[in-house]
């Protein structure tokens, strides 16, 4: 694991904030030289602290407004199962975000859609026919109160 310390926590603190900062804007805001900068930033990067840089893009521009989280419950909980869901999730364009949680049910996923009737579909002729998928349950958003906020670091 890479030693992260009060300089390297100030770039990533900087970078949360904004990603398109020029090197040399980056080094002015953390008082190093921008060589040295980048030698931090391109270590960040090599040793996966740093894992990419994107646009953020409002949903509701694209019709994809509707923000709905599902608890997916499988029928069995062995290791090739678990494979073969996490598998097909990863091929499935529509879901945002999945995760192995522990508790009540196996898994949580975030999608996306710009109607339930899209929603509905993809329940009825995507998750449900994924392998292993026993029971769902569906949670559509009303209000996003907090999204995309930084990690504290």
């Amino acid at each position: 694991m890479t030693e992260i310390d009060r300089i390297d926590r100030r770039i990533l603190q900087e970078l949360q904030r904004d990603g398109r900062l020029a090197n040399v804007e980056l080094a002015e805001r953390i008082g190093l030289s921008p060589t040295a900068t980048g030698e931090r930033l391109r270590r960040l990067q090599k040793d996966g602290v740093i894992t990419g840089f994107g646009a953020r893009i409002a949903p509701g521009t694209l019709g994809l407004g509707l923000l709905v989280f599902v608890e997916v419950s499988l029928d069995k909980t062995t290791p090739d199962v678990f494979e073969r869901f996490a598998e097909a999730v990863r091929r499935a364009p529509e879901v945002l975000e999945c995760h192995m949680v522990a508790g009540g049910f196996d898994y949580l996923i975030k999608t996306r859609f710009g109607t339930m009737s899209a929603y509905r579909r993809f329940l009825g002729e995507g998750l449900l026919s994924l392998p292993g998928v026993r029971e769902t349950r569906t949670y559509a958003v009303m209000e996003e109160v907090k999204t995309d906020g930084p990690l504290p670091v």
